[in-house]
C-alpha cells in the first residue's frame, strides 16, 4: 500500500557510501529529508546533490538531516560524489543510500515502471521526529527539484506544529500567516496579540506569531 500524509514511515537498514545507515536510528530526534534520484553520474542528479550539500547549513538550523538514495552500489556513489565535490565546488558529507535490492524504493513507492521503468524517479519525502510522514513529492526524471521549495514546507510544518496558523500562497518565513478556523475570532485576537486582521469572517490573517 502506497505511503500517506501522516503515515509512520517505515524502518529500514541498507548501505550506502558511508556504511550502513539504519533509518530510525539515523534520524534520532531530526527531521528527515529522503529523496531519491534514478542513477549516478547522471547531470541533474549532479546539481541536486551538489545543492543539498551546500544547504547544510540551512538542514541544521531546522534539525534536518538528509538522506539520498539510488539503486547503484556504494562504490559507485563514491567515484560519484568526487565528481559532485569537484563540479559544484562542495563536499558531499551525508549518505546516499546503495539501494542495489530496492529494498527502500519498494517500500516507499520509488520505482514507477511506466516512468523509469526499474530506476527511481525524483521523490522527495519530509519525515518528522516522530517518524510520521509529513510531505512526498515526485517529479519526472528531467526536472530538478527545487530545495528552497522544501526548505520553505519544512519552515510552514515546523511552524505550524506549535501555532494555530496555516501558511497561505507563496508564504515564506516571515510572512503573515492564516489564524485556522477552528479559533473564534475574539479568540484569535487574544491568542495573536501582534494583531488580527479580519478579512472575511473566515479570513483572517496575523503576523507570524514565532517572529
Amino acid at each position: 500500500m502506497a505511503l500517506q500524509l501522516g503515515d509512520t514511515v517505515p524502518d529500514f537498514t541498507q548501505n550506502s557510501q558511508l556504511g550502513p545507515i539504519n533509518l530510525y536510528d539515523y534520524a534520532g530526534d531530526s527531521w528527515v529529508v529522503l529523496f531519491s534520484h534514478p542513477a549516478d553520474y547522471t547531470p541533474v542528479c549532479t546539481t541536486e546533490l551538489g545543492e543539498v550539500s551546500r544547504l547544510r547549513s540551512e538542514w541544521e538550523k531546522r534539525n534536518v538531516k538528509t538522506i539520498a538514495l539510488s539503486v547503484d552500489s556504494a562504490e559507485s556513489h563514491g567515484g560519484w560524489i568526487c565528481d559532485i565535490n569537484e563540479t559544484q565546488n562542495t563536499t558531499v558529507d551525508y549518505p546516499i543510500l546503495a539501494d542495489e535490492d530496492k529494498k527502500v524504493s519498494d517500500l516507499y513507492g520509488m520505482i514507477h515502471p511506466n516512468s523509469l521503468n526499474n530506476l527511481t524517479v525524483r521523490s522527495v519525502f519530509i519525515i518528522d521526529p516522530s517518524k510520521k510522514l509529513r510531505l512526498q513529492i515526485t517529479y519526472p526524471a528531467s526536472t530538478g527539484r527545487n530545495f528552497q521549495e522544501i526548505l520553505r514546507v519544512i519552515d510552514s510544518l515546523q511552524l505550524t506544529d506549535h501555532h494555530q496558523v496555516a501558511t497561505p500562497v507563496n508564504w515564506k518565513d516571515g510572512d503573515d500567516c492564516v489564524v485556522v478556523p477552528s479559533i473564534p475570532t475574539e479568540e484569535a485576537r487574544s491568542k495573536f496579540p501582534k494583531g488580527v486582521t479580519e478579512i472575511r469572517p473566515y479570513l483572517r490573517m496575523t503576523p507570524q506569531p514565532n517572529r
